[in-house]
């Protein structure tokens, strides 16, 4: 805290004790609001002016305020954007928040101080209608360019039966193809060279190597890639404004779909914010519980991961071996779940039900298992002369380059640097696990597959102390908004039985405030930060995937490849589209 209050008083000092205001959050974070027209260089001061400066930009989101009831400690504000920032050095987040008034607000790009900038105000300006004065290219990102309104705007319906009936008559669909007509200029990028005309090939969105519904536009000088434009959103599903029509437990199996492969590590990462904004402690079973079953599931990410990239670069055998034995990790989920590949387990306060009698013999067998299988696939793949051919030295990007982009979880690591939110900033008991962060030094294709593989071993480690020292106790925490609530709350009188009926059908009532969570997903960290209002449905719900800034760099660390180094790219960075899209 004393690092905070130096920070407070360095930007009160610098821009005036009545512009920048902080504001007490439940989640302790330093929460500072900053007016408009100094903003961007506040942002500057905190990533380049400062000792241990906040180099990375972690997330950039808004908030429609204007339908919020509970005020307090804020200025007069129609809509917020926030600005979450990092420091590695000092371990610290800070948020910074930009109160705008009118229909449609406007404040300065912050694309000349962080490049990942970019596409975070493109989704504001999509989502909100918030304008980025002198971003480079601020159109829509995951809305088709001919939709109307903005949807995470109050006003936007929440449900397509809102919305009226679908039409599509000649002109429309006449206008909806022209919308999707790639056209160079609007990019900035010429179609001819000094000596060559440049060729524009479309890839995707149904080309098996981008693992998904995404589409790059590639310009190209014969084979060479001479840049590269990204097209998402073909997966958008509206998860952030769900989350503003569902309750705080109705939501819970709509975050298993982000990170698809995932699982329950979804549910980790959006349940340890409800549980601060609810002031709930888990027990220590849960916590353990919980960790055993997102290092199962980080284990099947990754074999999933390993199998369609060595595919993708010509080897065909690896992937069947792969999702033979993730098959055996979704054997051991469903035992345990019900579920396998979306569980919907986890709970505010706890898990569905404790462990089935039986599951450390089903653990145990997978732990003694695979360890001989991992040394086959590493051998496999690794070893491979083709495989290294077309990873080695492909896709490079240095650490401070990573930072810049936003880049998290292996593919930070892949540069050298040992940061793991696991163990810089545990959560759910991890400072009790004994495990090392897998590195490595180039930061190329190849790097980024070593330290994946590496992790794998790691996540054995943590699932069989686990199994080792799984503690007695409780699968929920004894408090009364933990869902669904305790049994002995329910027939004691006719009050407790309406209450606990209340909390079934329409969930908890979360106090109002602000948090975040931050965790080690299987492909970076993931955030979820969520905003009450004292309602039984969360104000504002962001979501901050890894696979967002991620793809963002694609076409950075691109330039300079051929079409066939391109596909050893997008493998290596190990990205799924709802994790991009939400």
């Amino acid at each position: 805290m004393q690092d905070a209050s130096n920070i407070l008083e360095h930007l009160q000092r610098n821009f005036g004790e009545t512009a920048i205001r902080q504001q007490r959050t439940v989640d302790d974070l330093l929460t500072l609001w900053v007016p408009a027209e100094v903003c961007l260089q506040v942002i500057r001061q905190l990533k380049s002016e400062i000792r241990q400066p906040y180099s990375l930009l972690y997330d950039l989101c808004a908030i429609d305020e204007r339908d919020r009831t509970h005020k307090n400690d804020m200025p007069a504000v129609d809509f917020t954007v926030v600005y979450h920032l990092f420091s590695f050095g000092r371990n610290a987040f800070i948020r910074l928040k930009v109160p705008l008034l009118g229909e449609f607000p406007s404040l300065p790009s912050l694309t000349a101080v962080f490049k990942n900038a970019n596409w975070y105000e493109r989704e504001v300006y999509d989502m909100f209608g918030i304008r980025f004065e002198g971003h480079p290219h601020l159109q829509r990102i995951l809305m088709p360019l001919t939709w109307r309104g903005h949807p995470l705007r109050k006003e936007h319906p929440a449900r397509a039966t809102e919305m009226g009936p679908f039409e599509l008559w000649d002109e429309k669909q006449d206008r909806e193809q022209e919308a999707l007509r790639f056209k160079p200029e609007e990019w900035g990028l010429q179609r001819e060279g000094e000596d060559s005309d440049f060729m524009f090939l479309n890839i995707g969105p149904q080309h098996p190597g981008t693992h998904g519904v995404l589409r790059i536009i590639l310009q190209l000088d014969g084979e060479d890639i001479v840049d590269a434009v990204p097209e998402i959103g073909f997966h958008h599903r509206g998860a952030e404004k769900m989350g503003e029509r569902q309750s705080w437990h109705t939501y819970i199996p709509y975050t298993d779909r982000v990170d698809y492969l995932g699982g329950v590590m979804n549910n980790l990462a959006y349940l340890l914010a409800v549980e601060k904004l609810a002031g709930i402690d888990v027990p220590d079973r849960v916590k353990v519980i919980r960790v055993m079953l997102c290092e199962l599931f980080r284990i099947a990410s990754h074999l999933v991961w390993l199998g369609t990239f060595a595919q993708d670069l010509g080897q065909l055998s690896p992937v069947f071996y792969m999702f033979t034995d993730r098959e055996k990790i979704f054997d051991i989920i469903e035992s345990i779940c019900g579920g396998r590949m979306h569980p919907n387990w986890f709970r505010i306060g706890g898990v569905a039900q404790d462990l089935p009698r039986g599951w450390d013999g089903l653990v145990r067998s997978f732990v003694d298992y695979f360890p001989e299988k991992l040394r086959e696939y590493k051998n496999m793949v690794l070893r491979n002369s083709l495989f290294k051919a077309r990873t080695k030295g492909i896709g490079i990007y240095t650490l401070e380059e990573a930072i810049e982009w936003g880049v998290t979880g292996p593919g930070l690591r892949a540069c050298g640097l040992e940061w793991d939110f696991r163990k810089r900033r545990p959560y759910s008991g991890y400072e009790r696990f004994d495990f090392d962060i897998p590195i490595a030094q180039h930061g190329d294709c190849f790097d980024r597959a070593v330290v994946r593989v590496e992790e794998m071993w790691q996540s054995l480690r943590i699932v069989e102390q686990c199994l080792n020292n799984m503690p007695e106790g409780n699968y929920k925490a004894d408090h009364p908004l933990t869902t669904p609530p305790i049994k002995k709350y329910t027939m004691q009188d006719i009050e407790t039985l309406i209450t606990h009926f209340l909390s079934v059908s329409w969930g908890p009532v979360i106090p109002a405030g602000e948090a975040m969570s931050c965790i080690e997903a299987t492909k970076g960290a993931n955030s979820y930060y969520l905003v009450s209002d004292g309602n039984t449905a969360a104000y504002r719900v962001r979501i901050r995937t890894p696979s967002f800034p991620h793809m963002q760099m694609v076409p950075y660390i691109s330039r300079g490849y051929t079409v066939a180094d391109l596909l050893s790219i997008l493998g290596s960075v190990d990205f799924v589209l709802a994790d991009i899209d939400r």
